[in-house]
This record gives structure tokens, sequence and C-alpha cells, in this order.
């Protein structure tokens, strides 16, 4: 009994794959329709998926989206406390910049100086616009745009820095070097950019003003890492940069929609190339069928035909469609965000399953046409 119905579905298979054998043409529009329709699924799904990972690192490299202050003018932040987010916030940390801001004068005209960790700046601002090198050695500065303009310097230019004596009014000399000015089209243009140590050695053991990091989390996460930094230290404030984080939420919630409807609109029209190739292929084999209707077959086993190349059809191209659906989404992540997406491996038997599925039910108009063809009329010749 077992080997006779194993030899029934063996036969019904071989039927399937010599019926899409003798309409190679037609058949393989409805492949190329059902491969295209899962490479947009797969592609667009991956991309759904991968859109806040690539996002969100492009979002940090706008700013940063969190900074931590000190919660009252007698508390104050010093190295410690950036070693205890660079803990809590673990690899998720794409950079940390903390600032000291002081007062100073070149030719008795004021300016701020923002002493900083160039290497946290860096990865905080890649997209900032330096020209010449990022400061390096000692006594060396980065100038905003504005400045180099308003005092004719440029880079390489030597120039005195008049600073406020340690605990005193008292104005010193100190001779810096432009390594670099920066244009950013915001407040930075107005700023001396220095490195810690060499405001420390000029005026003493600062205490740092505010610390500026860029994480890559979501809004949930990167307040969790807020709240449990202002748990463990009282002293200091962790604070989101709301700015950027509901950019963030906004722009990916914006897109993902986006994506699905894409998505949806061009399985809609695979689906409707599918059934108009198999309502051809109804038409095409009107006299066939109504011929196995005349020899006694059943409406079902007609339906059990179409049926099974759907079914076969959805299973070839649903699998060339995730390959080719990874390849698409690569491809568009490289252009666009210039990094490479996660091959999501669940992916392939949900493109494969929606592929059948979606073939399938693109089949019901074209089979019912098919069992409601009427033998007598069909061997008339009508």
């Amino acid at each position: 009994m077992e080997r006779a119905k194993t030899k029934n579905i063996k036969f019904f298979w071989k039927m399937v794959e010599s019926s899409i054998g003798r309409r190679k043409a037609r058949m393989l529009t409805a492949l190329l329709a059902i491969a295209m329709g899962a490479t947009i699924l797969s592609g667009l799904v991956t991309i759904y998926y991968d859109i806040p990972r690539q996002l969100g690192k492009e979002f940090r490299s706008y700013g940063a989206n969190m900074i931590v202050i000190p919660k009252s003018q007698d508390d104050k932040i010093d190295d410690k406390h950036i070693d205890e987010i660079k803990k809590l916030a673990g690899d998720k940390l794409v950079g940390i910049a903390p600032y000291i801001y002081q007062n100073a004068k070149i030719n008795e005209q004021p300016f701020v100086i923002a002493a900083t960790d160039f290497d946290g700046l860096k990865k905080n601002s890649p997209f900032w616009l330096v020209d010449g090198d990022w400061p390096s050695e000692k006594r060396t500065v980065m100038i905003g745009h504005e400045i180099s303009k308003k005092l004719g310097l440029k880079i390489g230019d030597p120039f005195v820095l008049s600073t406020p004596k340690e605990n005193s009014q008292e104005m010193r000399d100190n001779d810096f070097t432009v390594s670099s000015i920066v244009t950013t089209g915001g407040k930075e243009e107005d700023l001396i950019f220095m490195s810690i140590e060499d405001i420390r050695s000029i005026m003493g053991n600062l205490n740092i003003n505010i610390i500026e990091c860029s994480i890559d989390a979501n809004s949930e996460e990167l307040q969790a890492i807020a709240d449990n930094i202002n748990e463990i230290d009282s002293t200091v404030s962790a604070r989101l940069v709301k700015r950027v984080t509901e950019s963030q939420g906004a722009v990916l919630e914006k897109l993902q929609a986006l994506v699905w409807i894409v998505t949806i609109i061009v399985l809609f029209i695979m689906m409707i190339c599918v059934s108009t190739t198999m309502m051809a292929v109804v038409a095409e084999r009107r006299k066939e069928i109504g011929l196995k209707k005349a020899l006694g077959a059943h409406n079902k086993s007609i339906i059990y035909d179409f049926l099974g190349e759907g079914f076969l059809l959805g299973l070839m191209g649903g699998a060339l469609g995730s390959l080719l659906g990874y390849l698409f989404a690569s491809e568009v992540s490289r252009r666009v965000f210039a990094r490479s997406v996660n091959f999501l491996w669940a992916l392939v038997p949900i493109t494969i399953i929606a592929s059948i599925v979606i073939t399938i039910v693109a089949c019901i108009i074209p089979v019912k046409t098919a069992t409601a063809v009427d033998p007598a009329l069909v061997l008339r010749g009508e």
C-alpha cells in the first residue's frame, strides 16, 4: 500500500515536471516573475531589519546622542566618569569626547577654547570638514572657519593665545600653531579646539565641563544606559540629545513603513503576473483538460496538477529570489550606506514559503477556469 502511494506521488511530480518542461517559455516567464518578487521580498525585508543598524550608525555620524553634565554647580566631572560611561555603554559606544571650556584671547579679541580628546571627537563627528591634519602634537590646535576668517590665520601659522594663569585673573601668553581648520556650519566654527593635556599644562588640572557620547543604540536602549549612569553616580546627569534620537526614530518609522508598502505592491504585481501566465497556460491546455475529463479525470486531479506546478514554480522562484534578494540588499546598502548587510538565514525558508503561498493563491482563478472546461464542447472543437 505504502509502495503504491509512493509510486503515485513520484508519478504525480514527474507529470508536473513534464508539464512545466513542455511549456518552457511561459513557465520561464512565471518563474522570472516569482523570482523577481521573491528577490524584492527578501531584499527589502533584509533592508527593513538592517535599516536601524545602518541608519543608527549614520545618525551617530552627525554628532553625540547623549551628554553627561554635573548635576549641580558644586559637582565635578573627572576622568573616572569617562571610565564608568565606557563600561556601561560597552561595545555600543562609538565615541566619547570630554570637553573643558575656557575663555581666551588672541590679539585682545575674546574666544572660547574647547579642549577635548581628538580621537573621541573624530569618532563622534566623522563628517566634519577638516582642512589640514587633526592636532596630534603638543601646542597645536584646530580652529573654526570663522576664527580663521576673522584673524586671517592659515594652516601652519603660529599665533599667541592668552589664557588666565592658574588660580589667577592675570593673563599669560602661550605659543600655538594652527594644525587644521574645521567647517561645520555651526557653533564649532567659533571655537579653538586643543587637547585636554595642552589646556591642563597651561591652566592647571581643570575639571571636565561636559562629556559628549555617541552610542549605537535606539532611544529605549539609550535611555536605559542614561538611567544606569544616573543611578550609579548621583553627581552627574546623563541626558539624551533629543534632536538626534527623535529624528532617528521618526526617519526609521517612515522608511520602514515605505519598505513594507513597496513590498506589498511588488508582491501584488507578482501575483498578477503569475495568474496571467497560468491563465494563458490553461487556454493552451484547454483541449488537453477536456480530453482528460472525457477519459474520466476528476476536477480534483486537474486542481492538483495546476497547484503542483504552482508549488514547484514557487519553490524554485523562492530559492532563487532568496539568493538574489541578499545580493540586491547588499548592493543597496553598499551604495546608500557604504556598508555591508547581515545575511538573515531565517529569511530563506520564509521567502520560499511566501513564494509558494503567493504562487498557489495566484493559481486559484486559473484553476477555477480549468475545472470549468466542458469536455463535450472541447471535443466538438468549440
